[in-house]
């Protein structure tokens, strides 16, 4: 017998599907088959697996990342090596030589860096010292700046292991003429301070020369001075606070005495700003061109104090209500500057009259907040109540901050435009321009 008709398949029933429960039936132990867990018990067995799932996911994920931590460089952790122990709170400290110099909420303290000992405190006046600049001179001397809380600024003179108060640099007799430090530098070797003063409605910048030949010379010639102040300014004991204090300030006021003050080199102003021509005509004006030039016959070439005048009420009387919500006052406001002391460089210039030493600064370089010019300045005494710049460096942006290499060799600007430009002062040539992105505001920057 044989089939005459075509073998057909015949179409798939409901009772053929595969249940739910039946779809890993290959993969169930055949021995558990029978033990399959009813409801509710599957729903709480399926949730605590995806929670496991969901566990392991965050385990694999940190045990990545720490391998990753793993293959980045590790950052060295320093452990301090001594302490000091000081009187009061430290606010600022200063390295010079093998000294340390701290600036204490009661005075100055020092201390060895050889054997962590403290080595003498110079607390006569009591006052808080907020910021310390220190250098070497040379023969274990060194030369302090110290500014404390009203903004005066006092210079020492530390040598065998004493302090000696050489000067108040800003201290006038009116209080109502009293200007306070914003900012103080020394330059390297010691040779000159830079003070930035701040009065009611002014600013400017006070260089000085420190005749640190003449004081040690002076201290060779007297050491018995020097070690009778060295004892007198160490540590007091409870019993004779009172004694010591009075010893300290006479002495002090001898080894002032003794030691030559600091001379006034330059006193830098900030720009003035734009002002109308005092000419009467522009025939007055070519009348002061030397040369013969011509810049020109235009009327339009000379602007006026009254026309200034009559732009600024024009200006007021359309944006009073603004200008009286925001108070806005016609005062000068003080302004900061940011100031570097300069190596002899072919572009700033010395003259035959001043000795060039090639570790000695020649100039400073100055710019003012808000301005576009970096002015150089000549180290010579030049008593000029209206002193200008012997070399004036235009940026094309608002100079926001800048630095000078170590060698004094390359400067750097930061303009307001985001934009840091590398010149160098032997040349006077731009060595690079960058641009920061995103138009970010440069605050500072620093050669390594």
């Amino acid at each position: 017998n044989f089939r005459r008709h075509p073998l057909e398949i015949p179409p798939p029933s409901e009772k053929d599907w595969i249940r739910d429960d039946e779809e890993d039936f290959f993969l169930q132990d055949p021995d558990r088959k029978c033990d399959a867990l009813p409801q509710p018990f599957r729903i709480i067995n399926k949730l605590v697996m995806q929670v496991f799932e969901s566990a392991m996911e965050i385990i694999e994920r940190r045990e990545m990342l720490q391998d990753a931590q793993k293959l980045k460089v590790q950052p060295t952790k320093c452990f301090p090596t001594a302490k000091f122990q000081v009187t009061g709170r430290a606010n600022c400290l200063a390295v010079s030589g093998k000294y340390m110099f701290v600036g204490l909420s009661v005075g100055l303290a020092a201390f060895n860096t050889c054997d962590y000992k403290d080595v003498c405190a110079w607390d006569a006046v009591k006052t808080e010292i907020c910021a310390i600049r220190a250098s070497d001179l040379g023969k274990e001397c060194h030369v302090l700046l110290a500014v404390d809380e009203m903004g005066l600024v006092q210079l020492f003179c530390f040598q065998e292991e004493s302090f000696r108060l050489i000067k108040v640099l800003n201290e006038v007799e009116d209080i109502s003429k009293r200007s306070t430090c914003v900012e103080v530098v020394l330059s390297p070797g010691g040779d000159y301070a830079g003070v930035l003063l701040q009065g009611n409605t002014k600013a400017w910048l006070e260089i000085y020369q420190l005749p640190k030949d003449s004081w040690l010379m002076e201290m060779e010639k007297n050491p018995q001075a020097v070690a009778g102040l060295d004892c007198s300014e160490r540590r007091p004991s409870c019993t004779s606070v009172a004694l010591l204090l009075q010893e300290s300030l006479v002495s002090a006021n001898q080894a002032a005495a003794k030691l030559n003050p600091p001379v006034l080199l330059l006193t830098v102003k900030p720009p003035e700003p734009i002002t109308g021509s005092r000419f009467e005509s522009p025939l007055d004006a070519l009348e002061k061109v030397g040369d013969g030039s011509m810049p020109g016959l235009g009327y339009n070439h000379l602007i006026k104090d009254f026309q200034w005048e009559l732009q600024e009420a024009i200006f007021r009387s359309t944006y009073q209500e603004y200008l009286e919500a925001k108070g806005v006052i016609k005062e000068e406001i003080p302004r900061h500057a940011t100031f570097h002391f300069l190596l002899p460089s072919q572009v700033l210039q010395v003259g035959p009259d001043m000795e060039i030493q090639p570790d000695v600064p020649a100039g400073i370089g100055v710019h003012w907040d808000g301005n576009h010019n970096f002015c150089m300045y000549l180290l010579k005494n030049q008593v000029d109540s209206d002193l200008k710049p012997d070399v004036v460096w235009p940026c094309a942006a608002p100079i926001a901050c800048s630095a000078v290499s170590s060698c004094s060799r390359y400067l750097a600007l930061a303009g307001e435009d985001a934009t840091i430009t590398i010149w160098d002062k032997h040349i006077g040539y731009p060595l690079s321009v960058t641009a920061i992105p995103e138009e970010r505001f440069i605050r500072s920057i620093h050669f390594l």
